[in-house]
């Protein structure tokens, strides 16, 4: 009996408004509600939606699947709305317009969009909606709130993913010392456990399968997956990121330690598709350069309101 030994395909789990633009419709149904915002929907079903912030992201994921000419995907992307299947026609048409390859998605009518991303077996979530995302990262499934920028979509074929280390990557452990304890806490901290690996954070096994994913193709630079850590962290606090990589047999292409530098202009530099990071002041820096998604998680988080339109 002979044993498939191809990987599981990557599962990425996304919503409307994070795919495509909506942010009219979206205002709409906020301001005059749910009849207002079918009618318009209704009305506009063959006029194709506008790329939003993630689909040049989507657009590249799925495009490995044609690239490596094997039946079994290396890439699925789930479609998850709020909308009803009535006024999600106009998402569907959308989708064939633009050519995605995206055969799976759940309509829920208002009903929150969350409880489905685990039974597809997500790997990664985008939203534009925080609630969601926080409730998808207590289920153990690396999310991110996507948020509107200035970034425009890069030109290169190939997809780039940045992350930031603590508390996204890694556990929130050490950024945890830094806040309460100070910067020279925190550099004691990680030279006396230099040797001990961080634990994972809410990222680490996306990361992971991002790894797996780049095994099934060449390396160098004809490879279509490229990775950065992007973090504030500098020598010395390096060597305990570079060891705990190192014991979880993960590889990171790139790694920057900025020292607490701004981090958009390096992340322009890396040309992300898009950049993952647990703080706002980040995110606030990253997304008038690339695409970025917030992770609410760690410390960085504790004291952020929750409202589910936010």
């Amino acid at each position: 009996m002979s044993i498939d030994l191809t990987p599981p395909p990557l599962v990425v789990a996304i919503t409307s408004r994070a795919l495509f633009d909506m942010e009219d419709s979206h205002a709409l149904f906020e301001a005059q509600g749910v009849e207002a915002f079918s009618a318009f929907q209704r009305e506009r079903e063959d006029q194709p939606l506008e790329p939003g912030i993630a689909f040049p992201l989507v657009r590249k994921l799925l495009a490995l699947n044609a690239r490596s000419g094997d039946e079994a995907p290396h890439v699925e992307i789930i479609l998850l709305s709020r909308n009803s299947a009535d006024t999600g026609l106009r998402i569907f048409n959308s989708i064939q317009h633009h050519g995605l390859d995206i055969r799976r998605a759940t309509f829920t009518s208002g009903e929150p969009v969350w409880p489905y991303i685990r039974p597809f077996g997500t790997q990664l979530f985008l939203s534009a909606n925080p609630e969601s995302v926080r409730q998808a990262l207590q289920a153990g499934i690396a999310a991110a709130t996507i948020l509107p920028g200035g970034a425009a979509a890069s030109a290169h074929e190939q997809i780039r993913i940045a992350f930031d280390g603590d508390a996204v990557i890694f556990g929130d452990e050490s950024e945890r010392v830094s806040r309460e304890r100070g910067i020279e806490a925190f550099g004691l901290h990680e030279r006396e456990r230099a040797r001990e690996p961080l634990s994972g954070g809410p990222f680490r096994g996306f990361l992971q399968a991002l790894h797996d994913l780049q095994a099934a193709f060449p390396a160098g630079d004809a490879a279509p997956i490229r990775t950065a850590l992007v973090t504030a962290r500098s020598v010395p606090a390096h060597e305990r990121v570079i060891r705990t990589l190192r014991e979880w047999e993960v590889r990171l292409d790139e790694a920057l330690f900025l020292g607490g530098r701004e981090k958009g202009p390096f992340l322009e530099a890396f040309r992300a598709d898009i950049f993952f990071d647990d703080t706002l002041h980040n995110i606030d820096s990253a997304r008038r350069h690339v695409a970025a998604g917030h992770v609410p998680h760690g410390v960085a988080n504790e004291t952020l309101e929750t409202s589910p339109n936010a």
